[in-house]
């Protein structure tokens, strides 16, 4: 047996070769080699004639070293190679797989595309070892859960500012909705909420992290210790009011689907927007309302009851009241208040003097305050002018200080006479 032969022999080959040899010597019956191989005494006697013809050669299958009929060709490969070098660079396998034949009209599986970039070094193969957590179940209802966060990074990849992804998935589906905004903050919060209720409902549950946005770092107010309740922010205030429960993950594994589909985003969002060219928010946003539907197509799965668990918005009206931000502020002698810098004064026939009035703070941007489920009439004014305090520099006060004699001064001596010439 050659060099080549022996590499081209498998294990399964050598221990054929081995109890074949033995049959051949006579030191073993047919159908005992069989129960040992596993295979039929047909078999082994085809065996026992290439081997006694051919040698060990006749053990190994005719079509072992031989190149597959299915085989990428060299042109395909080389193609593949210059499109991910040159417009796919960066993308993972499966993203790129998709691209390649999406868009460029190549058939190839992902595990061959992966192989072509591996040969060609463009990828390297990673595996990471993560620690064990116990497994959570979904969800049987749509719309029973659903997870929410934002994401913190360069969408936009330097062609435009930077931006944060409110994104929401449903925790039993996994259909995702997601909006770009400046920054995570109260106000975009509410606004992306606003927005999945349009096209989904109202959810039971809303899964949030501790975020300053969504929980509330302040200390309880006496009412609220008699109370027993505890400080809420202004979300959290908002979601009470229309009926969602909030539900605060004590880790990022805990909300693991929506960090994973954060990951997601990361690597294909990205590149997606980086071949439509999108260089704003607002083209940013106009993407996804063409891209999640596909990504949702693609990547949602069938709940296990049909049943949606989503409410329907019964008053426009009172879902807009809630979601706004309220801020308490305590009325002046003058029926003025102060408020972000700005001074307001109030026309009112309510004696609100001492009193609290609430500042509510709309999506768009507008306020008006209210006492109670009464509305105050208000205006801005300009501020007192502020009183200029000028310097005024002092001299000092020269101050009379005895000069010391000196040691050999006449009257530490005593000679306090003068000679007379």
């Amino acid at each position: 047996m050659t060099e080549k032969d022996g590499y081209l022999m498998g294990t399964i080959d050598r221990q054929k070769l081995k109890v074949i040899s033995v049959v051949v010597e006579k030191k073993m019956k047919q159908w005992e080699a069989a129960e040992k191989l596993g295979i039929s005494e047909r078999q082994i006697r085809r065996l026992v004639k290439r081997y006694r013809k051919y040698g060990d050669e006749g053990l190994i299958h005719k079509l072992r070293g031989r190149e597959a009929s299915n085989k990428i060709s060299k042109e395909i490969r080389d193609k593949v190679v210059d499109l991910y070098s040159e417009k796919y660079k960066g993308f993972g396998p499966t993203l790129g797989q998709e691209k390649i034949v999406e868009v460029e009209k190549v058939c190839m599986s992902r595990e061959s595309f992966r192989h072509v970039l591996l040969e060609a070094g463009l990828w390297e193969s990673s595996r990471k070892s993560k620690k064990h957590r116990q497994w959570r179940e979904r969800m049987k209802y749509k719309g029973e859960m659903v997870q929410m966060d934002g994401s913190h990074h360069d969408w936009l990849e330097g062609r435009g500012p930077w931006l944060v992804l409110m994104g929401y998935i449903d925790d039993a589906t996994g259909v995702v909705h997601a909006e770009f905004h400046d920054y995570e903050g109260t106000k975009p919060a509410m606004r992306s909420f606003k927005s999945y209720i349009k096209k989904y409902g109202i959810p039971m549950k809303l899964y949030l992290d501790k975020h300053s946005t969504y929980k509330s770092t302040e200390k309880e107010t006496e009412e609220e210790q008699l109370a027993g309740e505890r400080a809420q922010s202004q979300f959290e205030r908002a979601l009470y009011t229309i009926g969602v429960e909030v539900i605060h993950a004590n880790s990022p594994q805990a909300k693991g689907r929506i960090e994973r589909l954060f990951k997601t985003f990361q690597d294909r969002v990205v590149k997606e927007m980086r071949l439509a060219g999108v260089k704003s928010k607002d083209e940013a946003n106009e993407f996804l309302r063409w891209y999640l539907p596909v990504f949702n197509r693609k990547f949602s799965v069938e709940p296990a009851a049909s049943q949606d668990m989503h409410r329907v918005v019964e008053s426009w009206d009172e879902l807009n009241n809630a979601l706004t931000i309220r801020t308490d502020r305590t009325v002046r002698n003058d029926y003025t208040i102060s408020f972000k810098g700005k001074m307001y004064q109030l026309k009112t026939a309510l004696a609100l003097k001492g009193r609290k009035i609430t500042v509510v703070e709309l999506l768009n941007d507008r306020m008006r305050l209210e006492h109670g489920s009464e509305r105050i009439e208000h205006w801005m004014i300009n501020p007192r002018p502020k009183v200029k305090i000028t310097k005024i520099r002092l001299k000092k006060l020269s101050v009379f200080r005895p000069v010391k004699p000196a040691k050999n001064h006449p009257w530490r001596s005593g000679m306090n006479d003068y000679v007379a010439l």
